[in-house]
């Protein structure tokens, strides 16, 4: 009795252990299940590099959406891992094709006689330590800067020696189109008191040096912006590229454990089995009560012991699952401040796209994007849908004679009284320069004139007040209703044909293509 009493108990330990390895096992799911979400995820933040990737990490989360577990998907991290370190290799590859242009036109430089012994020295100088290759664009922007420097040096030396350049028309339109080019960029907070000088300078008579000035100004202001976002999304890609190699490292040696914790406890389990039938085995054939107690006490005591080798190993298991889960938290919380910290900038700088810094109206990228929805929901319920061009009568004598601040402040102030004239359901963008671009749906034909000179008359009684002098400013408008089977860019001319009919007519008036 006691024997079997024993092996009763036996049984009981047998049916714990094997419900621990179950919570185990459990547990070792659900784990697995959070680094399939962290990888798919993962997978999603590095989406744009270059049309490849997309696609392999496409199918990544296709896949992993199907498995019970991630070792499957092991030799695509291998090859996602393999694309990243392309992608590094392709920007360095840049860097040096970069670094020998410069190199080409800095040999371009010292073959001219009449550049000063001074800027010599100094373009040896460039010319030596463009023997280092470039490591970031950190590296190669400051280098295109300095170049123009040389530039600059030597254009500065050729106007001192020579006669003062002649300001030409064909100046003037250039510094025309950088002031109206300044008004669409889009400047950092800590540039724009600097592009606002410039703008003014703009605006006065002009002069060659000044001109070139500007030019040479805003350019060296692009390229240190276009050098910050091209080492924020080099610095996203380093740590997505560290990221996916700590995953990978991490799921290669939770595979190779549990391969070998499978085959320890697979032994295991067939040893403590053999005892358990050992056990019965003697139970069935040993008369002897003495004998029967040696042998089941030498079972139970080889039980234990293998009982004690499978604990140590689940608990040995179970210590090395939480360090690489804890890798992995660790992992996942890192990229994802990475990863939060690139989309804000990304999703501003989306804004910043649709948006026209000036007046704060959608922009032409924009309004295409809305031009395309509201024709699609045209061809759906066949509503009435409209297009209307809008352009300030005579702008360029506001430019001309009050300056380019000026010009802009009118603008702004039409931009938000165009804005404030239309319904929610209504659009309107500055389409380029003076010229704006209604979408107007759901207004029915008798109604559409009526409501553009309303647009018209809240322009043109704006109060606006130049130099201590009352001037009105009118605009004129020109729409079309897009028709049966005709695109909406074709819309789109026809009301532009009807402004410019309106443009010759003596202006502030509206005129619908009939």
């Amino acid at each position: 009795m006691a024997s079997v009493s024993q092996v009763s108990l036996l049984k009981q330990k047998l049916h714990s252990a094997k419900t621990a390895l179950a919570e185990v096992s459990e547990q070792k799911e659900q784990n697995q299940n959070s680094l399939l979400q962290f990888i798919g995820h993962l997978s999603l933040a590095c989406k744009g590099q270059s049309i490849e990737l997309d696609n392999k990490l496409a199918k990544l989360r296709h896949n992993l959406i199907g498995q019970d577990s991630f070792e499957q998907s092991l030799p695509e991290l291998v090859e996602i891992e393999h694309l990243l370190k392309n992608q590094y290799h392709h920007v360095m590859g840049q860097l040096e094709e970069g670094r020998a242009s410069l190199s080409k036109v800095i040999r371009q430089l010292q073959r001219v006689n009449s550049v000063p012994d001074k800027v010599k020295k100094e373009i040896a100088y460039f010319k030596q330590d463009l023997g280092k290759p470039f490591h970031t664009y950190w590296d190669y922007f400051p280098k295109v800067e300095r170049l123009v420097s040389f530039y600059e040096s030597i254009l500065q030396q050729q106007l001192e020696q020579g006669d003062k350049l002649e300001v030409l028309p064909k100046h003037r339109q250039l510094a025309h189109e950088l002031a109206q080019m300044i008004s669409e960029i889009e400047f950092r907070k800590d540039q724009r008191d600097q592009v606002l000088v410039i703008k003014d300078s703009l605006s006065d008579e002009i002069e060659v040096e000044t001109l070139i000035d500007a030019y040479q100004t805003i350019l060296s202001l692009l390229l240190e912006n276009i050098a910050l976002e091209k080492s924020a999304s080099q610095e996203f890609l380093f740590a997505l590229n560290d990221a996916l190699s700590a995953v990978r490292e991490v799921v290669s040696d939770s595979y190779n454990s549990n391969q070998r914790s499978y085959q320890l406890k697979k032994q295991l389990n067939r040893e403590i089995n053999s005892r358990v039938d050992n056990v019965g085995d003697a139970i069935i054939d040993i008369d002897d009560i003495n004998h029967l107690k040696s042998q089941v006490t030498e079972q139970l005591a080889s039980i234990r012991t293998a009982l004690g080798r499978k604990e140590a190993l689940e608990q040995r298991e179970q210590a090395m699952l939480r360090k690489s889960m804890e890798t992995m938290r660790d992992e996942l919380n890192e990229l994802s401040k990475e990863a939060n910290a690139y989309k804000e900038r990304l999703f501003e700088q989306q804004k910043i796209n649709l948006l026209d810094s000036l007046t704060q109206l959608p922009n032409r990228a924009a309004l295409e994007e809305r031009m395309e929805q509201e024709y699609r929901n045209y061809q759906r319920h066949k509503h009435p849908l409209w297009v209307a061009v809008a352009d300030i009568d005579h702008f360029k004598s506001i430019n001309d004679n009050f300056g380019h601040s000026t010009g802009d402040k009118t603008l702004q102030v039409i931009s938000m009284a165009l804005k404030n004239s239309l319904r929610e359901s209504e659009f309107v963008a500055r389409y380029g320069g003076e010229e704006f671009v209604l979408i107007i749906p759901d207004v029915n034909a008798s109604d559409i004139e009526h409501m553009l000179n309303r647009v018209r008359e809240k322009v043109k009684n704006i109060p606006f007040k130049f130099k201590n002098q009352r001037i009105t400013v009118t605009v004129s408008i020109g729409a079309a209703q897009i028709l049966e089977n005709e695109q909406i860019n074709e819309t789109f001319e026809r009301a532009d044909a009807a402004l410019y009919k309106a443009k010759h007519e003596s202006r502030d008036r509206v005129i619908i293509d009939n």
